[in-house]
């Protein structure tokens, strides 16, 4: 018995050693992940200043690229997720220039870096803010909304500084948790070029350029998407075979404008955001329509 006790303790203690390697290595592995360096061409395009400039920036933010869904209306910073969650402390930062905001500091350079590349000022990886879905941006676009941002009115709202748990940090080291889910800057093509925005108008270019967050939510094909483990509902299939399908145009543009489906049923706006969609142009929101038509369709994932 005690020889057997002998060796149990000796194979105990290699194993949690081992254990205690792998999570030294995986929490050394997701700091880099955290911080790692990326080499781009810096983008050098003029922030404009012009009413028009400005105004079209405010319609981008508020109508298409949901910046306040984490942000907070008035952009002045909302939780995330607490300690209390389990996942540590993460606020979507104050992005204004009042006390504790980012726009008091942010140059031209920090805005685009931030939202073409997903990259903090001092080469922190963000996390899940959708850089990889600004990317798509029209050069002159992601210049106007930068113009706005630099607008808002000052809100004071101090933010704790982020921290992952020590679980969850785990997870991203050793690969649970992709590093692609949490850090938009591992799946941006850093050195793309950028490009102008298509020609605005009732087209299907147009609607795609538009319509371009919505496959975070709905799929990269955007047949739609099963629930999450968090038990968010399941995203609807948005090509001609899915839940659209009987739909018409007019029906289509009410439902995002009242949130009320032709069948009847509300729209959860914490996770479909039409009050935000609902209140951008009709010609947009035709425009979306067509690009929805021409997909393929396809059976929900």
């Amino acid at each position: 018995m005690k020889k057997f006790l002998k060796w149990f303790g000796i194979v105990f203690g290699v194993v949690l050693g081992l254990v205690v390697v792998v999570v030294i290595a995986a929490t050394v592995r997701a700091n880099g992940l955290l911080t790692q360096q990326w080499e781009f061409k810096p983008d050098t395009v003029q922030i404009p200043s012009d009413p028009e400039a400005l105004a079209h920036g405010q319609y981008l933010v508020t109508h298409f690229m949901f910046c306040s869904d984490c942000h907070g209306e008035d952009l002045g910073g909302a939780e995330f997720f607490t300690p209390e969650d389990g996942a540590g402390t993460l606020w979507a930062p104050n992005l204004t220039s009042g006390q504790g905001g980012i726009g008091g500091t942010y140059t031209d350079a920090d805005w685009l870096r931030s939202l073409r590349h997903g990259i903090r000022p001092n080469g922190e990886n963000l996390i899940i803010m959708p850089a990889e879905f600004y990317t798509t941006i029209g050069i002159d676009d992601i210049a106007d909304a930068v113009a706005y941002l630099k607008t808002l009115p000052p809100v004071d709202r101090q933010i704790p500084a982020r921290a992952l748990a020590f679980m969850p940090k785990v997870m991203l080291g050793l690969g649970v948790i992709p590093a692609t889910d949490l850090l938009p800057a591992h799946k941006i093509d850093h050195a793309a070029v950028p490009q102008p925005a298509p020609t605005p108008g009732e087209t299907v270019a147009y609607g795609q350029y538009m319509a371009m967050v919505c496959s975070a939510c709905h799929g990269e094909d955007l047949a739609g998407m099963p629930p999450n483990a968090e038990g968010d509902k399941p995203a609807p299939n948005l090509t001609p075979n899915g839940e659209l399908g009987n739909w018409t145009e007019e029906e289509f543009i009410t439902t995002l404008q009242t949130g009320v489906t032709p069948e009847g049923n509300t729209l959860d706006s914490e996770q479909m955001p039409w009050p935000q969609l609902g209140t951008a142009s009709e010609a947009d929101l035709r425009a979306i329509w067509l690009y929805l038509q021409s997909l393929p369709a396809k059976t929900a994932n």
